[in-house]
């Protein structure tokens, strides 16, 4: 009995790791041909810096630099860049007030909204090729996606 579980599970997660290439494989090349012609106005690293702004709230430099894997001295210049633009400004911190926060501004979510408006309309250009049985396969597995993406393994950065 121990040793049909143990096939099961060994079965298990080879299907997993399979899955966990298969969807890979796909995430990337929806990216590469679908939504990275979109980034014209923002780079991707810009736009996920206003968008962990917008849906997280305002943030010190060093932990964005954390959050998107750079150098502290490659965000500070993005930060830089971006208050440029006015899509974002530094502020002092109201819990420490020798640090400075990182806030997105109007025109920074304004931004952000355009950008995912292009994005969905890309994808949406693509999704009218394909049949309707197509399409509620790919509208049943968005639970599931949401879930996947809610889910971070320990010790991952989220």
């Amino acid at each position: 009995m121990s040793r049909h579980i143990s096939i099961v599970m060994l079965y298990t997660v080879a299907m997993d790791h399979d899955l966990a290439d298969a969807l890979e494989l796909r995430i990337t090349r929806i990216f590469s041909t679908v939504l990275r012609p979109t980034f014209t106005e923002l780079s991707r690293t810009s736009t996920s810096v206003l968008a962990a702004l917008r849906d997280e709230g305002p943030c010190r430099i060093t932990a964005l630099a954390a959050r998107e894997a750079v150098a502290q001295p490659t965000m500070t210049t993005l930060v830089g860049r971006l208050e440029r633009e006015g899509l974002a400004e530094r502020r002092r911190d109201p819990s420490d007030g020798r640090g400075v926060q990182v806030v997105i501004t109007q025109e920074g979510r304004a931004l952000l909204r355009r950008l995912q408006a292009r994005r969905a309309a890309a994808m949406a250009a693509r999704l009218e090729h394909l049949d309707a049985g197509e399409r509620e396969a790919l509208a049943a597995a968005l639970p599931a996606l949401e879930h996947l993406i809610a889910k971070t393994p320990e010790g991952a950065a989220a």
